[in-house]
């Protein structure tokens, strides 16, 4: 008899996940009926060097992946419904193998307004090396940890369409935790994140959000303001003692953020700038990413186009929640080959500029036939101090490849 409450809890989360993927395998049919869409995957991880603690796994992880897209119009293309679940399978990484409905939306579309109705996926900013301003949804940590997959966000989004431009309004019921790799995973902080979070709100995960957002155009200049009211997507993490010893509890906060994005298109050049405000987690701070990146057409007179990408990431927050990107500047650069098979290249190194730390990234994708696509990501730190918010991971560099087919 399990008298644990944590354990009961973490049971009855991996009941649930299995069931999800259960009922996702069993709807993979329909994939061929109706307006289906969608991907599976197959992936590979290696980590290059061994894992610091003792409990997490060494050398290479297999998982499968699945995404549905299905999508449905009618009234005139007025009323729309979209349904995107996810899947994902790990044999070396429980909490890895999850399931979630990314999307399930019903979006009404009259002259000058829009309403959505669901759980939906919003995406703020501009940067290429972090998004401060994006908070409305959830990061899903498990999936990668460069912060781009976000789980679905319950939502009411009404949307108005002006001359003087758009407004966006949300209410944002339900909230959703951060998923963290489980106690044999990689990539996962030391001690563990504990599965039972604390939640500054009586409510707890049934608090009521609100966020707003006003954006328009100004001819070369795409320019955004947004305020945000509720739980912190970002959670603060206070040590404390489980079952089996120290671990970290996931503490969300209750905040105020104030955000700016903006970009300008002139010629070749893309200028970048995304600020915000923030109070209600420790001491109120201000954060900004601000950059460039400039393109160069037609490398030696080919079809390639190559962008240099430079951006400056600050953030001011106190010794109170450390802080991985305080000061430190990204260089990287694109390749755009323009080719049949849409082949590109990403890469860059995040570099403190108060350190030896560097933070190393790669990601390449390439189309083979007209179904398959081959992506292939490496990450790799290096000059990690110990005291670093990094350290937990400095051994946990790796190489992941992915083959994907499209359907």
């Amino acid at each position: 008899m399990i008298n644990d409450p944590s354990s009961e809890m973490k049971i009855k989360s991996r009941l649930k996940r299995s069931l999800l993927v259960w009922l996702f395998i069993a709807f993979m049919p329909l994939a061929n009926a109706g307006d289906w869409s969608g991907h599976i995957a197959t992936e590979y991880r290696w980590f290059v060097e061994s894992a610091l603690d003792a409990e997490q796994f060494n050398g290479g992880s297999t998982s499968f992946s699945a995404e549905l897209e299905y999508f449905h119009s009618w009234n005139n293309g007025k009323d729309s419904v979209a349904f995107v679940p996810y899947v994902r399978w790990d044999e070396r990484d429980a909490e890895r193998t999850h399931a979630d409905v990314r999307e399930l939306i019903w979006q009404h579309i009259s002259r000058d307004w829009e309403l959505q109705l669901g759980i939906g996926k919003v995406y703020w900013g501009v940067a290429e090396s972090q998004h401060l301003v994006d908070i409305i949804n959830q990061t899903d940590l498990v999936e990668n940890i460069d912060g781009e997959a976000k789980l679905g966000q319950p939502m009411i989004n009404l949307s108005f369409i002006k001359d003087w431009g758009v407004f966006d309004l949300f209410i944002l019921p339900g909230f959703r935790e951060r998923t963290f790799p489980g106690q044999d995973g990689r990539s996962r902080s030391i001690p563990e994140v504990e599965e039972q979070a604390a939640y500054e709100s009586g409510a707890e995960n049934k608090h009521v959000d609100y966020a707003m957002r006003w954006s328009q155009t100004y001819g070369d200049w795409d320019v955004g303001l947004s305020h945000f009211y509720g739980t912190s997507r970002e959670p603060r993490f206070i040590p404390s003692m489980g079952p089996s010893g120290l671990v970290l509890t996931p503490f969300y906060d209750i905040i105020n953020q104030t955000g700016v994005d903006v970009q300008a298109t002139l010629d070749e050049w893309l200028w970048k700038f995304e600020v915000i405000h923030r109070s209600g987690q420790g001491e109120t701070f201000n954060a900004l990413t601000t950059g460039f990146e400039y393109t160069f057409v037609g490398v030696n007179d080919s079809a390639v186009d190559f962008g240099v990408i430079v951006e400056h990431l600050y953030d001011n927050r106190g010794s109170d929640i450390p802080v991985a990107f305080d000061n430190d500047l990204f260089v990287g650069g694109r390749f755009a080959f323009n080719d049949a098979d849409s082949s590109e290249i990403l890469f860059g190194v995040i570099s403190d500029l108060q350190s030896n730390a560097r933070f190393y990234n790669l990601e390449a994708s390439r189309r083979i036939g007209d179904a398959l696509v081959l992506t292939v990501e490496a990450r790799f730190l290096s000059g990690i101090a110990p005291s670093d918010p990094l350290a937990s991971v400095q051994h946990d560099d790796v190489i992941q490849i992915e083959l994907a087919h499209h359907f």
